[in-house]
């Protein structure tokens, strides 16, 4: 579950990076008055909005997920070591055919 956080802190990181550095140019272009420029960065503030939204709404969803895949496990390991293990089985078989 761990290694599962590291992943997950690390990629929201990235995408809120990325959101960021969007917002800091919406916000150099404020004193632009060009019509054009103005229309873009109105869309583009927009979007960014409803990114951020939908990043979190996502982030929730999957840690929750996590959560619920965790407990399964903790609660019967014997069967997420059999999945696992026929998993593999059938990975190597599909990997091993030509």
């Amino acid at each position: 579950m761990a290694l599962v956080q590291d992943v997950s802190k690390t990629a929201a990181r990235e995408i809120h990076h990325l959101l960021d550095q969007a917002q800091a140019l919406v916000d150099a272009t404020a004193g632009e008055q060009e019509s054009r420029i103005k229309s873009a960065r109105d869309a583009l503030a927009s979007r960014l909005e409803s990114a951020k939204d939908a990043v979190s709404r996502a982030e929730g969803r999957f840690l929750e997920k996590v959560r619920a895949t965790d407990a399964v496990i903790r609660e019967r390991p014997y069967y997420a070591m059999g999945g696992a293990c026929l998993a593999g089985l059938l990975f190597g078989w599909l990997l091993s055919r030509k």
